[in-house]
């Protein structure tokens, strides 16, 4: 990735210039892919809502309300992670005459299959949050995934040396292998965590990718992880709040909760509620609002016939191409910052300071 992160003001640098045009200037087929002799209408494809609370209960509504505010038509719908369904929603929204496709992918095949035949037919596209390897987006929008990655393992590193584990033994619960930014979430803590393993510091048990970022199976998975290691894990890396959560689960069984640091990614509600009870060492904070704002804005350009230039780009190592990008920067949330998660309106204090978490709030500053 080309590094230089965006700050979500400097996102608003989209909307310059070209932006200005799109009532007046006619879209031709060798822009964006979109057309002004078309209504505009956006569809968006969500991947699941089982992988994580984030599809549904952030992405869609920060969407629909960028779209309802710029008063464009629009048709936002979730495959729940099947691929047949992902291809005819995406053949149901052509069809009905869509200028613009955003997707996130469940797989790379399926994704350039649907952009290929959104690219045949004029429609502007937009890989969001995932990028699909060898596909045709013309834009991504997205986190720097490796930089989410370093910070997991910073995160884990630093709680480790909080609790002054020695030597510590470590479990990988990596993402889906069929999602790239799995792979690059990895290169990110491997760039932290593998010298300690080349010098002996820190110690690798366990390295295994979850299905479909299944919550289930990676809780059978961490489950065997531990039982192979004979009850000796220091520490998780667990790539996002589910799978910490799932293994939260087994170390609770186990009663090794609060003893073994996890990792996880997201910050949602229950992610959160685990730093809080000190279940949790850490999350990764991905501000989602920034995100679909900064995607819808493209969107809404794209889908007018508008071609747009982010001022970065993303390699895309199979299709050997550099693709347009629009990149926001993650941020690393432990029990004294969750704070910033409220504050910034992703959760709200009613939804996170239920039950027995209103007096952990309380103690974390949470009013």
């Amino acid at each position: 990735m080309r590094k230089g992160f965006l700050t979500f003001a400097a996102v608003g640098l989209l909307a310059t210039g070209s932006m200005a045009a799109c009532g007046d200037n006619g879209g031709s087929s060798d822009q964006a892919g979109g057309s002004n002799d078309k209504k505009p209408k956006i569809g968006v494809i969500l991947p699941d809502s089982k992988s994580s609370a984030r599809w549904e209960g952030a992405d869609r509504k920060f969407l629909e309300d960028a779209f309802k505010a710029a008063n464009v038509d629009y048709d936002i719908q979730n495959a729940q992670g099947d691929k047949t369904q992902f291809q005819t929603i995406a053949d149901q929204m052509i069809t009905n005459g869509v200028t613009a496709l955003m997707i996130v992918n469940l797989d790379s095949g399926t994704g350039k299959a649907v952009l290929d035949k959104a690219k045949s037919q004029g429609v502007a596209t937009i890989d969001y949050d995932r990028l699909t390897l060898g596909g045709s987006a013309q834009y991504y929008v997205s986190f720097d995934n490796e930089a989410v990655g370093k910070l997991q393992g910073e995160g884990l590193s630093k709680c480790l040396t909080d609790k002054g584990v020695k030597n510590p033994a470590i479990a990988y619960l990596n993402g889906s292998p069929t999602d790239n930014n799995a792979t690059l979430f990895k290169n990110g803590y491997d760039s932290v965590l593998k010298p300690k393993f080349d010098s002996k510091e820190y110690t690798k048990v366990a390295d295994d990718s979850v299905p479909d970022w299944d919550n289930a199976q990676a809780a059978t998975i961490f489950e065997q992880q531990l039982t192979k290691a004979g009850g000796k894990i220091d520490g998780v890396l667990a790539a996002n709040d589910g799978l910490g959560n799932a293994a939260i689960s087994v170390l609770k069984k186990n009663k090794l909760n609060g003893k073994v640091p996890v990792t996880g990614q997201d910050a949602t509600v229950q992610g959160l509620q685990n730093i809080l009870a000190g279940d949790q060492c850490m999350t990764v904070y991905k501000a989602i609002k920034k995100e679909a704002d900064a995607a819808a804005e493209l969107a809404i350009a794209v889908a007018k016939g508008d071609k747009k230039d982010t001022g970065q780009t993303v390699k895309d190592p199979e299709g050997n191409r550099d693709v347009p990008a629009v990149l926001l920067e993650p941020k690393a949330i432990y029990k004294d910052n969750v704070k910033d998660v409220v504050a910034d309106g992703f959760v709200t204090k009613d939804e996170l300071c239920t039950g027995n978490y209103a007096k952990l709030c309380a103690a974390a500053g949470i009013s």
